[in-house]
């Protein structure tokens, strides 16, 4: 125990680590399976181990998993090499431990359980007689589903779980069970286990045709877990902090997987896999984000992904399934949204709607490519083996001896592909020249051949269903309806198949609880077929599960990328932010193709002086009105115009009051200044403007409209003037992707949004930065004066550079603040009355309504909050910063 007590402390500064004897083996006779009864009180468990004459797992050690079939058990196997045996403690992660009162628990290989400090060896599962697969499914005689218009059982009994079905294809997630004639056996299924199962047709040539989902419960029929429900409230309340998931914080390096582009990136050499960070991560750091004072979390997309280099989620496959990279053992999806919120935070989750992976979605079509096993090509294309399909956990370990060194090191970190290739055209190819060499050579050297690469030319997808064009021009028609890049199969969302496609996807998703939808590449989708299918089909999902009232605080806001420092893009209605925010004002075709090519001519000649505009952020005077929304079409938005102009505040601020008349309700924006894309004015580097500059913006996105958002690691200038992206051509680590985990290594814990009660290690000296005091204090501030939220705003009156006035006055609240950011102002006008500053808690009395602010200093801040009955002035909020002092 003394080695323990040595160790123990060090949980305060240490990340759990996973050895590589976690990972799965093949089992030898140093395997153990231990199972461990844990107190009702924990909500989880760790093990932290040595083995005999081995070092001891980084504390708190490697999670352990619930064990399904017995409450309040959990399960690890491990392997301990060439050790007999090993020395145990657990814990809760929280700093709880077991530690055999101060003997350390003594272990030994096999099957052990420990249960109440009792160590039972060569042991049985615990509930071990639980009862298995004992009925039938809800279904009588089998799963019922429908496809291509045939209803088909599959075949099923309760004790063989035999499922197939000649004539199609049928999957469980992304598993194929069965294909054409073959028949899948899946035993095993414990008593809580519930399977969703799609059954797809399959024509004479054994290709995919239509898809339709049916649910059956196994066992004990445990009804299906009900879901999640969003936090609700206005979404302008928050701020939102933004993540590439897979590169924030690593929970489980079990998951880590670095793709074919590992070694030629430059990651491998780093020790930095693209796919790194994870749910449990995030999970595991909700605190650190709390304590920055942020209350929602823009999460990059979540669905199973397909390309070389797909740790950004944005080349999405399969639409109904999470991605398996992000998610581990008591760590799914659905654990992270609930996780988030039940300490308050929401979940924005981004989506794509625009396009799929390269080689298409599935469940929707995937396309057929050439290829070939010669000797140039067998690296590259798998071996076909029936009934197998993609699993992005399962890489090409470089090791075949079929292979050639060099083919070894070219197909290390490939998943399977065998399901997308044909040495000969499919029934029903249009694709020209199938297989046939096109002259050309690929970068290696090799021979290229005709439809061996997916491409909208030449003909590999059907148009009904995805576009057949590239993109010519970035502000014509064809930005809507063609592809916009050689990975991005663009999807003809103006095809009721596609349609009802992604929206059955998200509904999942919404089912789920989370809080909202950060859309991208809005801009690629005609804003009739927005406003015809995608959000009033969201909206109906909304309401069925929420009621009206509370499915309005789901919040949708999207990506319409203008890289315009001016309010109209080029002169382009349709392709500027704010035309996304508005319902239609014309009849259109029913048709949805017809109906956008209408759209577009039909707003490209009204023009951009001949748009709707609203006054909906505005204050009239001093006074707070009842903002209009009947022409509101769902869609908020990213203020592009304050993005591209934030090389410094003032410049983003005058021109984002310049659009706010023409955006339905510009209190509503998302504002940022740089991002995983670009930052201001167009630049490929994240923002190097300086510390200054930084605690500038952040104080006046804090305070002005709209809902401030930062994207992560800006709290420290996280890798401040490095290219933002590089692709596979430069290591991630010297990007502005970079893994962020090494920053906020230790214990974390919030005691409210904005305050850290405790923190240790790495991550408290992240924590003591000047930008994370200043966004703390921010944050603080902002919660607490309803004006900086909500408000409407306006400058009538006011004289000074970056100052205005703002109120809200509903539910029961009137709010009122003057806020002027870097230099003084003054204000005329105003009502009389008492005004308490949020920074300094001077207070003033206005007699004559005038009040005069005298300030010098970049990135500070006064806010006057006048005291009303309904809402008095809270006095001084926080304690004096760097900047906010």
């Amino acid at each position: 125990m003394s080695r323990m007590l040595r160790r123990v402390p060090a949980a305060l500064c240490a990340v759990p680590l996973l050895l590589l004897t976690d990972l799965p083996a093949a089992h030898a006779a140093t395997t153990v399976t231990v199972y461990y009864h844990a107190p009702a009180s924990w909500p989880a468990v760790n093990i932290h181990y040595a083995p005999t004459g081995g070092a001891w797992t980084a504390v708190p050690g490697v999670a352990m998993s619930a064990y399904r079939p017995c409450a309040g058990w959990y399960k690890k196997e491990l392997d301990l090499g060439s050790a007999t045996g090993m020395q145990v403690v657990f814990n809760n992660g929280s700093g709880t431990w077991d530690n055999n009162a101060g003997r350390n628990y003594a272990l030994g290989t096999g099957t052990i359980t420990v249960d109440g400090g009792v160590v039972t060896a060569n042991a049985t599962a615990p509930c071990a007689a639980a009862p298995v697969d004992t009925t039938a499914p809800s279904a009588p005689g089998g799963l019922t589903a429908t496809a291509a218009g045939t209803t088909v059982t599959l075949g099923w009994t309760a004790s063989t779980d035999d499922v197939g079905v000649a004539g199609y294809r049928i999957t469980r997630g992304s598993t194929v069970l069965s294909s054409s004639t073959t028949r899948y056996t899946d035993r095993g299924l414990t008593a809580e286990t519930r399977y969703t199962y799609r059954v797809q047709a399959l024509d004479a040539a054994g290709n995919l045709s239509t898809a339709a989902t049916a649910t059956v419960t196994t066992g004990a029929a445990v009804p299906a877990p009900a879901g999640g429900e969003m936090l609700g409230g206005d979404p302008r309340k928050d701020s939102i902090y933004f993540i590439l998931t897979a590169r924030f914080n690593d929970g489980d390096s079990g998951n880590n997987r670095g793709g074919s582009q590992h070694v030629r990136s430059g990651n491998a050499a780093a020790d930095d896999p693209m796919f790194r960070g994870d749910f449990k991560g995030l999970v595991d750091k909700l605190d650190y984000i709390k304590g920055l004072g942020f209350s929602a979390i823009w999460i990059t997309p979540v669905v199973l992904n397909r390309s070389d280099y797909d740790f950004h989620g944005y080349h999405g496959y399969d639409f109904y399934e999470v991605d398996p990279r992000l998610e581990s053992d008591g760590a799914s999806y659905q654990n992270l949204i609930d996780a988030a919120h039940a300490k308050g935070l929401k979940i924005y989750q981004d989506i794509v709607l625009n396009h799929t992976s390269r080689w298409g979605a599935d469940g929707l079509h995937t396309t057929t490519t050439y290829g070939v096993r010669d000797s140039e090509w067998k690296w590259y294309y798998s071996e076909k083996v029936a009934g197998k399909t993609y699993d992005p956990l399962e890489e090409h370990a470089g090791n075949d001896p079929a292979l050639t060194a060099a083919q070894n090191a070219l197909a290390k970190g490939r998943p399977y592909n065998g399901d997308l290739w044909s040495g000969t055209a499919p029934t029903g190819s249009t694709c020209p020249g199938f297989g046939t060499a096109t002259g050309g050579r690929s970068a290696e050297g090799f021979k290229l051949y005709h439809c061996q690469w997916p491409s909208p030319t030449a003909k590999m997808f059907p148009s009904q269903l995805f576009h057949q064009c590239w993109i010519g021009n970035w502000e014509g028609e064809d930005a809507r309806s063609c592809w916009l890049h050689e990975d991005l199969a663009d999807l003809n969302t103006e095809n009721a198949v596609v349609q009802d496609y992604l929206i059955g996807a998200y509904k999942k998703y919404i089912d789920m609880g989370v809080d909202g939808f950060r859309i991208d590449t809005a801009v690629h989708i005609p804003r009739v077929t927005w406003n015809r299918r995608f959000l009033p089909a969201f909206q109906q999902t909304l309401t069925e599960k929420y009621g009206a009232a509370k499915a309005r605080d789901f919040y949708i806001f999207g990506e319409v990328a203008a890289f315009v420092n001016d309010k109209w893009n080029r002169g382009s209605v349709n392709h500027s932010a704010q035309f996304f925010t508005w319902k239609e004002r014309a009849t259109y075709s029913s048709d949805d193709v017809a109906a956008a090519l209408e759209q577009f001519h039909q707003e490209n000649n009204l023009g951009t002086g001949n748009q709707p505009t609203s006054t909906n952020a505005f204050l009239q005077g001093n006074s707070y009105h009842a903002p209009d929304h009947s022409r509101f079409s769902g869609m908020n938005i990213i203020d592009m115009r304050m993005h591209m102009n934030f090389g410094d505040a003032s410049n983003a601020y005058h021109n984002g009051k310049d659009s706010d008349d023409s955006v339905n309700d510009a209190t509503y924006n998302v504002v940022y200044v740089d991002s995983h894309d670009y930052g201001p004015n167009k630049s490929s580097v994240r923002y190097t403007g300086g510390t200054d500059a930084w605690a500038e913006n952040m104080t006046l996105m804090w305070t002005f409209r709209g809902i401030p958002t930062l994207y992560y690691g800006s709290e420290i200038e996280f890798k401040a003037g490095q290219r933002i992206d590089c692709g596979p051509t430069c290591p991630l680590e010297t990007t502005g992707r970079a893994y962020y985990g090494n920053q906020i290594a230790g214990n974390v814990t919030a005691g409210d949004y904005g305050v850290v009660s405790s923190a240790s290690g790495h991550v408290a000296t992240t924590l003591s930065k000047p930008l994370v005091k200043h966004v703390q204090r921010l944050n603080q501030i902002r919660r607490a004066v309803p004006a900086l939220q909500m408000g409407q705003y306006s400058t009538e009156g006011v004289s000074g550079n970056m100052a205005y006035k703002r109120r809200y006055t509903a539910n029961g609240v009137d709010s009122f603040a003057l806020i002027a950011v870097s230099n003084g102002a003054t204000f005329s006008g105003i009502p009389n009355g008492t005004y308490v500053d949020a920074v300094t808690g001077d207070t003033r009395t206005v007699t004559g309504g005038s009040l005069t602010i005298d300030l010098n200093a970049k990135g500070n801040l006064r806010v006057y909050v006048l005291s009303t009955s309904a809402t008095p002035a809270p006095g001084k909020i926080g304690s004096a910063t760097t900047y906010l002092k």
